[in-house]
């Protein structure tokens, strides 16, 4: 009987095992960067685009597309992080910088943006260490290096007063009678 059960399903489990083998071989996470999808390359360029022109819902609608196309877009998750911190949102951008630098942990680029979203956030310490490997991939001259000690050298921006900030405590004045 249990023979009879193997000869009956084995061509089955076969046929599962060499679908699920092909699927894995020739998944998204094994293609290069060079081998990104043009259509999402060209989305990122119209991206960029928006960003220049200070369209940040623009520029995110389409780098967020360029990613749909392409998950595998790492220029468009650095991209989509300077359009956050434009927005004065240094978490987002954080958060931005962290998925290109999990496609590519050695992205110069993705090192010194996530680096000036840390010194945006009051991070130093931590853009300082970013500068380090930064400075460790550039062999020479480094536009990423410079822009990135330059916002460490300027410093967290102040902080913001907001309507949820305390006014300063003072004395009521004397009733006079």
């Amino acid at each position: 009987m249990l023979s009879e059960f193997v000869m009956r399903f084995s061509p089955v489990a076969l046929s599962v095992g060499l679908l699920v083998a092909t699927m894995a071989s020739s998944g998204q996470g094994q293609r290069p960067d060079d081998q990104v999808n043009p259509q999402s390359v060209a989305l990122l360029r119209a991206g960029e685009a928006r960003l220049a022109a200070a369209d940040y819902p623009g520029a995110t609608d389409l780098l967020e597309t360029a990613l749909a196309v392409d998950p595998r877009n790492r220029a468009a998750y650095s991209v989509l992080g300077r359009v956050a911190l434009a927005q004065k949102l240094p978490g987002k951008a954080i958060r931005f910088y962290n998925e290109a630098l999990g496609l590519e942990p050695n992205d110069a680029v993705a090192l010194a943006g996530q680096g000036e979203a840390f010194v945006a956030r009051g991070a130093v310490a931590r853009a300082q260490a970013n500068l380090t490997k930064v400075r460790a991939l550039c062999k020479g001259a480094c536009p990423e290096a410079t822009r990135l000690s330059a916002a460490i050298a300027k410093g967290p921006p102040p902080a913001a007063v907001t309507a949820a900030t305390p006014a300063p405590a003072t004395s009521p004045a004397p009733v006079r009678q």
